[in-house]
């Protein structure tokens, strides 16, 4: 897959598309072959060169020690002393569907985890390492936020299929095309035999249809098989 496919399925996209009273979220659907899940796990976090068009809640689950410093960077700030108030799970639930990240102090991991635990981690809500949200108590926040608002997360849970939103309507085409050139290649890198383990790719918008990227190369791979 190449930039010139991804801008030519992007202008498809649009032609076929029909204007809708919201901001429509660019989604990346990609297919995979040849992947035994339980034997190689698809699930990395991607760092963009762009924002997905939209701002990233991240919310903040501390100790004394970054209290003050959580409080100037993040969208909330939830102290271990407030923790009681969400072993109440209809809070707890409450919180997880309103914020895209949580970061947790490390040193109170233990708390998080028994407050938060059994409606967090089901939702993939935990603070995880992988992205570096389970942070000292000494750290600066500011670029770890600014990181997570261009953090997307690549995952095949079920089925051989990444699906992934990569940017908005409101962006410059070429921030979604570079978006979408960044988080192909990040899962590349990761799968054991690289593009030959993609099935196919395509590109949506949150109510049209998909286009498959790259569909004349394949088209015309087709055509020349056939020929032969």
């Amino acid at each position: 897959m190449n930039k010139e496919q991804v801008i030519k399925a992007l202008n498809e996209l649009k032609k076929i598309s029909k204007k809708r009273n919201f901001i429509q979220t660019y989604d990346l659907i990609i297919n995979m072959k040849g992947i035994e899940l339980n034997k190689t796990p698809v699930d990395l976090f991607v760092t963009l060169h762009h924002t997905k068009g939209k701002k990233i809640k991240v919310c903040a689950l501390v100790g004394p020690e970054l209290l003050e410093e959580a409080k100037k960077v993040c969208d909330l700030v939830i102290s271990v002393d407030d923790f009681p108030k969400y072993q109440n799970k209809k809070e707890a639930k409450k919180l997880a569907s309103s914020y895209d990240y949580f970061i947790a102090q490390a040193t109170i991991m233990p708390k998080v985890a028994t407050s938060f635990g059994r409606v967090f981690g089901p939702r993939g809500k935990m603070p995880n390492p992988k992205v570096g949200c389970v942070v000292p108590p000494n750290v600066n926040l500011k670029g770890l936020y600014e990181k997570l608002q261009k953090t997307v997360r690549l995952q095949a849970k079920n089925s051989p299929v990444v699906q992934v939103g990569i940017g908005n309507e409101s962006m410059k085409d070429e921030e979604v095309v570079d978006n979408i050139l960044t988080a192909y290649d990040s899962l590349i890198h990761h799968l054991p035999n690289g593009e030959n383990n993609i099935k196919s790719v395509f590109l949506k918008l949150t109510m049209s249809k998909p286009v498959m990227i790259g569909e004349e190369t394949r088209k015309k791979g087709k055509d020349k098989a056939n020929k032969v």
